[in-house]
């Protein structure tokens, strides 16, 4: 099995009509889209992370004639909650969804979005049948392959293993260039940005390199299978 992790810029901003509108509300960041799936009568669900004024999107999609139902999810963060829509065909995420149902491809979300209103999504299937399916996504959207590799199950989303502070620190380690080489800033550097002590970035740091590298060896060992 092998994942792309590809961008895909749809012309019509958006993925289908109910994210397109979600995409151009002031106020409001479309954090990930945590689910995606289609039913055989065409309609489809869309479980969204948002942070924003929860009215505002209402307000823009509740009677959107796109919408089947919604829900809203609380989430423990200030300002961020989970939007759930059942929608009605809409494109083009009815054509996506088909070519991964004709081609057996695994959708691994979330799927996150990018600031030129882009989707990065990790897409799994054997290597034919992921070229085949990037031959057949239609022109209007744009595509982007970003990474390539073999997939691994339980190895993509090794973040989540993390807690919220040291996911924090780790991606704004990531981010500032902590792991280049050479080194684009120190620890001093993330401190001043994550507005606390170095000793704290030290012990972030070391636990979440420790709790991933753990658990992408336990994914790798043939004999932890």
């Amino acid at each position: 099995m092998r994942y792309f992790d590809l961008v895909l810029t749809p012309t019509s901003h958006g993925i289908h009509p109910i994210d397109a509108e979600l995409a151009v509300l002031d106020g409001v960041t479309r954090d990930a889209l945590m689910h995606i799936d289609a039913f055989g009568d065409g309609s489809g669900v869309l479980l969204y992370r948002l942070q924003g004024d929860r009215a505002v999107v209402l307000d823009a999609v509740g009677d959107h004639e796109a919408l089947i139902s919604y829900d809203v999810l609380d989430v423990d963060e200030e300002n961020a909650f989970h939007l759930y829509c059942h929608v009605h065909p809409g494109e083009p995420a009815g054509t996506l969804m088909a070519l991964c149902y004709k081609y057996a491809l695994i959708i691994d979300t979330p799927i996150e979005f990018t600031a030129r209103g882009g989707i990065l999504v990790t897409v799994v299937g054997t290597h034919d049948m992921l070229r085949e399916a990037l031959k057949a996504i239609p022109e209007e959207i744009g595509v982007s392959i970003q990474q390539v590799g073999k997939y691994t199950p339980g190895t993509r989303d090794m973040l989540s293993m993390l807690t919220e502070r040291q996911q924090e620190v780790f991606e704004t380690a990531v981010d500032m260039g902590y792991y280049e080489i050479p080194r684009e800033v120190n620890q001093g550097d993330l401190a001043e940005a994550l507005e606390c002590a170095p000793s704290t970035v030290d012990e972030h740091l070391r636990k979440a390199e420790s709790t991933m590298l753990s658990a992408l060896l336990r994914a790798t060992d043939p004999e932890e299978a």
